[in-house]
């Protein structure tokens, strides 16, 4: 632990007690969480940032969209709007934030809709008579009781070893787990043992009726640009690498792996890049980024430069068709 967060760590316990106190009104029915009619699904974690809730959302569109009339709902991160807004193509990541823009982009005939009160956000969407909806990163948002709740924890960085903000990452204690139907272990090592994954399983303690997959990361082979698609090894030389995302440490390694090594400039998550830094990278003879950072870049870096790569949530072994089932079981 830092010196600035054992110097934060008795503000946790206070934090602990706000969001226990909280979460066990909700429980006891003393706060009111409104349930729904239609499949609800929520895709959320207790770590801050990270796990890759982005590309789950996305798997579950992919599974769910050519069976049904799925809608997603996001808060819209950093967006300059207020209040309820559909997503369209045409939108800019200040209207309606990356994520949302990406899922738009990706899956074009889905409806997709930010509005951080999730609570009106359903009621606005239920209006274009969706058949089921997909919360993102919403575990939290207790105002909401989702029909199905989907948590997610990343390889070497289980929520069971981090402690409540501000000394860690936990939005709410490790007992929130409880909550959830299934629970992720994502970015995984693709060669992940079965000794580990039941040592995973151990220290996840999850209840009778969760249980825990597996998956990683898969990158794809292919460099996307709105102007081309071309293979990793065509890049030009000198290119850079520049992420705003809450771990790019998957993506170095991948690149790694690849034999592609490239001067990486990072920033935080979710950054809006300045007038300033636009010039800076404008000089790189081309750029390779991610596809939610691609969505903040686009519009401002000429687009025969710039490139990202996608990737996509793969379940380890042969875990994937038990948890389509229990999905589409959910569903039904």
């Amino acid at each position: 632990m830092s010196k600035l967060r054992k110097i934060l760590f008795p503000f946790s316990g206070g934090y602990h007690l706000i969001t226990g106190v909280r979460n066990w009104m909700y429980d006891m029915g003393l706060l009111k969480s409104e349930s729904y009619d239609l499949p609800v699904i929520c895709v959320g974690n207790l770590n801050v940032g990270g796990t890759g809730k982005s590309p789950m959302i996305e798997y579950l569109i992919a599974l769910l969209q050519d069976q049904c009339k799925v809608a997603v709902l996001s808060r819209g991160y950093k967006r300059k709007t207020t209040g309820f807004k559909l997503v369209e193509t045409g939108d800019t990541v200040a209207e309606v934030g990356d994520e949302p823009l990406q899922f738009k982009t990706k899956f074009p005939d889905v409806l997709v809709a930010v509005e951080a009160n999730r609570r009106e956000g359903i009621s606005r969407l239920q209006e274009f008579e969706p058949e089921v909806i997909l919360l993102d990163d919403a575990f939290q948002h207790r105002k909401v009781r989702a029909g199905f709740n989907i948590l997610l924890t990343a390889y070497g960085d289980l929520f069971t070893g981090d402690l409540l903000l501000p000394a860690g990452n936990l939005r709410e204690s490790a007992s929130g787990a409880s909550r959830a139907n299934v629970m992720i272990v994502t970015k995984c090592p693709p060669q992940l043992s079965e000794e580990e994954k039941s040592k995973i399983i151990l220290e996840l303690k999850p209840k009778e009726d969760q249980r825990v997959f597996f998956s990683g990361i898969e990158y794809s082979e292919v460099v996307h640009s709105n102007f081309c698609k071309i293979s990793l090894s065509e890049i030009p030389e000198k290119a850079i690498l520049v992420t705003g995302i809450a771990n790019p440490r998957p993506l170095l390694d991948y690149l790694i792996a690849e034999n592609k090594v490239l001067e990486h400039f990072e920033f935080p998550d979710h950054h809006n890049f300045t007038e300033k830094e636009i010039r800076e990278l404008e000089t790189a003879p081309f750029i390779l980024t991610t596809e939610k950072d691609y969505m903040r870049l686009k519009h401002s870096l000429p687009g025969e430069k710039l490139g990202y790569l996608p990737i996509r949530t793969k379940f380890l072994g042969s875990a994937k068709a038990e948890f389509d089932r229990i999905i589409m079981d959910y569903i039904k």
